[in-house]
């Protein structure tokens, strides 16, 4: 057995999940385990953006022990187009 984190963060709450996982086992895997789908009904598995450590990463990769699993949300403005908004208002 190994030890990942699941993590994921809202606005008003975040949540930080320790599991323990048999090795070999994939992201999705670890997710599922976690059991972090069941406490947020937005997340789908099938459409998960998530990354190890800050790194985007597909699902189907295998975690190793102390690997921190990131969810992803999706951003709610383009970044680009933020700064063009700041800059026309300068």
């Amino acid at each position: 057995m190994i030890s990942v984190e699941v993590v994921y963060a809202k606005p008003e709450i975040q949540t930080l999940l320790s599991v323990s996982v048999d090795e070999n086992r994939t992201v999705a895997e670890a997710i599922v385990q976690s059991e972090i789908l069941n406490q947020f009904s937005e997340l789908d598995l099938k459409t998960l953006s998530v990354g190890i450590f800050s790194t985007p990463c597909k699902l189907d990769r295998v975690v190793k022990n102390g690997d921190r699993i990131e969810i992803y949300r999706p951003l709610q403005n383009d970044p680009k187009d933020a700064r063009r908004q700041r800059a026309l208002k300068k």
